[in-house]
């Protein structure tokens, strides 16, 4: 099975590889499941089944006009749960993935989980309102939709490369791996890539945050320019009843790519215990 279908009949494209344990990994803006296959791969052969799938608007999924408010994500990966069968279950959610996982574990009451992971996570808050004053200021992201209606191909040259950490003297990663994660980008629809912005920066994940009920790992780097760590991950640690967090000295956003070793090794370590 390569294909879930959502209540709406949205198609979801799917991979399911190895056997064993569940994990899901869920992918961050503007990405696909394609993001997460260093990780995919070294979980399935430590004897793991890896579910990882396309965001509706993004990748091999079908792209909707609507959905993309994360009550309709989480109900994709309430779906996307059933459909496959898993039970005991550990979430892995990257960026913008975090919020999927943060609002089924509320909406759905985190039904057949067991486990979770928050990975450069965009959570609890990343507007700055008067109750949430060091959050990034909403000109920010309206700036993003502008330049991405705009040039979209030119507003993704730039953007990976602060999601990198590339500098003048910093090269985390080559020059081909940028090439594909743009590629990966430019597959999803405009429409989605819009929507997905106003839902990640403008959703208030606070309240949501005891409804983690599980032991929950949540990894960021410190010099991370997309998502600060300061108005994220160490904020989540504070809300999260069982939560532990782990920071990468001096590393970006993207750490699926730029600390691709490290990053298996804490998510293997974390699965068994």
């Amino acid at each position: 099975m390569n294909i879930i279908t959502t209540p709406d009949n949205t198609e979801l494209f799917v991979k399911d590889w190895g056997s064993g344990q569940p994990v899901i990994l869920l992918s961050g803006w503007p990405l696909s499941s394609a993001s997460w296959e260093d990780q995919a791969m070294v979980l399935a052969e430590a004897g793991y089944r890896v579910i990882s799938y396309d965001r509706r608007g993004f990748g091999r999924s079908s792209q909707p006009w609507n959905g993309y408010d994360y009550d309709t994500l989480s109900d994709d990966l309430a779906a996307v749960i059933q459909q496959t069968g898993v039970v005991d279950a550990t979430l892995v959610g990257f960026s913008m993935g975090g919020g999927e996982v943060a609002r089924y574990m509320s909406r759905h009451q985190g039904k057949s989980v067991v486990k979770t992971a928050l990975i450069s996570s965009v959570l609890p808050f990343m507007l700055k309102r008067s109750n949430n004053p060091d959050g990034e200021e909403q000109e920010m992201f309206n700036n993003m939709i502008e330049d991405i209606k705009a040039d979209r191909a030119k507003f993704f040259a730039g953007f990976f490369k602060k999601f990198f950490g590339i500098g003048i003297i910093a090269q985390p990663v080559s020059d081909e791996l940028m090439q594909w994660m743009q590629n990966i980008a430019m597959q999803a629809s405009l429409r989605a890539t819009i929507e997905c912005v106003k839902s990640f920066s403008s959703t208030d994940f606070r309240d949501e945050l005891s409804a983690f009920n599980v032991p929950t790992l949540i990894i960021h780097g410190t010099d991370d320019k997309t998502v600060p760590i300061e108005i994220s991950s160490r904020e989540a640690a504070q809300g999260i009843p069982q939560a532990k967090l782990i920071e990468y000295e001096g590393a970006p956003h993207g750490l699926f790519a730029t600390d691709k070793d490290m990053l298996s090794r804490d998510l293997i370590s974390f699965l068994k215990q």
